[in-house]
């Protein structure tokens, strides 16, 4: 089965906008949890604007020996006060899986893959140092990257395609391109020897379409929706209903 991993990102956001320590990240990572989600999802920024570095430590430990525990984030984005830079962050907190996002501080969400042609020459290091700390790695890639054996060249274990333009096709109404996009992507990875995760603004609504089309499909991180539903389901019944839609 394809596991679900809650990005708790949101969470973090609704705290900080307020201070204080509610909603507490750790607890609703820790309901999603108890709902079955097989694993927790955090991208912290170097600006702090969501998950903090205490996050990140307290969530590795509820996560270890539980659950999968992944990091998104730009691994050439550079220290400063509060966030010690991704490598660091990983050797602290030791994750399952990092996943390197080519996104920058003023972005407000991710919206694009990497260029792979263009970023393996300083891809390749950083997943190499990433290694050490024996977590997999994936890269972040657009649906129709045209390079996706490079990843495999790179030493990444996996690609996580960006949704992104599928969901926003099936709003319209008109998807199968984006899909088919997604899936020949998917093909040649899984060729290339690659693992394949999915995510950005999948929800209820969309993953069925997406999911009955890439049964190589390995995990889908997914956030913002979810979090989303919860407001209207509670946060363990709308992990069930995802978990239900993947099986």
């Amino acid at each position: 089965m394809t596991m679900l991993s809650v990005n708790v990102n949101k969470i973090a956001v609704l705290r900080n906008s307020r201070g204080g320590s509610e909603p507490d990240v750790s607890r609703a990572a820790a309901v999603c949890l108890q709902a079955g989600a097989g694993g927790i999802t955090i991208h912290p920024r170097p600006d702090q604007r969501h998950i903090r570095y205490g996050d990140a430590r307290a969530l590795s430990t509820l996560c270890a020996a539980r659950a999968e525990f992944n990091i998104e984030g730009n691994g050439f984005a550079p220290p400063r006060e509060g966030y010690p830079g991704l490598l660091a962050l990983v050797a602290d907190t030791q994750p399952t899986q990092c996943t390197l996002v080519p996104d920058s501080d003023a972005q407000i969400t991710s919206d694009h893959g990497f260029d792979l042609a263009a970023d393996a020459a300083r891809l390749k290091p950083l997943v190499a140092s990433l290694k050490v700390h024996r977590c997999r790695v994936s890269l972040f890639v657009d649906a129709d990257c045209q390079d996706i054996e490079r990843a495999a060249e790179i030493g990444a274990d996996r690609v996580e395609i960006y949704t992104g333009p599928f969901a926003e096709a099936f709003l319209q109404g008109d998807y199968a391109r984006e899909l088919d996009a997604c899936v020949r992507t998917a093909e040649r990875a899984q060729r290339a020897g690659l693992g394949v995760n999915a995510g950005h603004d999948l929800s209820q609504a969309n993953l069925a379409a997406f999911k009955a089309a890439m049964p190589q499909l390995a995990e889908v991180s997914i956030g913002h929706a979810l979090i989303g539903e919860a407001l209207y389901e509670g946060l363990a019944t709308t992990v069930r209903n995802y978990l239900q839609i993947l099986r």
